[in-house]
């Protein structure tokens, strides 16, 4: 069944879609303060499709990202009793707890580190505002994290370029069907 061949070429049109930049833009803007999907899911199809914009796609991703950071930041500083519950809802409140528990050990590079850490980066933003840790470096680590991320992500798509586009398109329904049965092992194993 070829259903990740129709998605991936859905997903190619609209990565050159006139206004994709500014839905990247707000995909990462709102991942960073409360949004659950990671805007990689956006800039990778876009700069594979459009390899001479992928360094001006991944600094407005890095920028949008942490402006949304100084919003979950403020989020954690003035509204943590507020949001308290959604953590517990979301099953995010354990991994605010390990975040807060690498603030205390490192400080500054546990913002670093968030850019590629499987824990999410809303998770640090908030954490970072409970803890009220100075926005100046704050920002700096978040600048400098999150730009390695977005900038190796567009970086390794413009440099597989078309032959790496022309690959994935081959071999995209059999990926596809791959990291679904992975999935579905990963989550029978987490339920037994």
């Amino acid at each position: 069944m070829r259903l990740f061949s129709a998605l991936y070429q859905r997903v190619m049109r609209w990565s050159t879609h006139r206004h994709a930049p500014r839905y990247l833009a707000g995909l990462s803007f709102a991942e960073s303060s409360f949004f659950p999907i990671p805007p990689d899911v956006m800039l990778a199809p876009m700069a594979l499709a459009r390899p001479e914009r992928a360094w001006s796609l991944a600094a407005l991703t890095t920028l949008a990202s942490v402006l949304g950071g100084v919003l979950g930041y403020l989020i954690g500083l003035l509204a943590l009793e507020t949001i308290e519950p959604l953590l517990h809802d979301l099953g995010y409140y354990p991994k605010y707890l390990q975040a807060r528990s690498w603030f205390e050990q490192w400080g500054f590079w546990a913002v670093f580190l968030a850019g590629f850490s499987p824990i999410p980066y809303k998770v640090f933003t908030i954490t970072a505002g409970v803890i009220s840790m100075a926005m100046l470096p704050f920002i700096a680590a978040s600048v400098i994290g999150r730009g390695a991320r977005f900038f190796l992500v567009a970086g390794l798509m413009a440099w597989g370029g078309e032959r790496m586009e022309a690959t994935l398109r081959r071999y995209i329904d059999g990926l596809g069907w791959a990291t679904v049965l992975i999935v579905v092992l990963a989550l029978a194993a987490v339920k037994l």
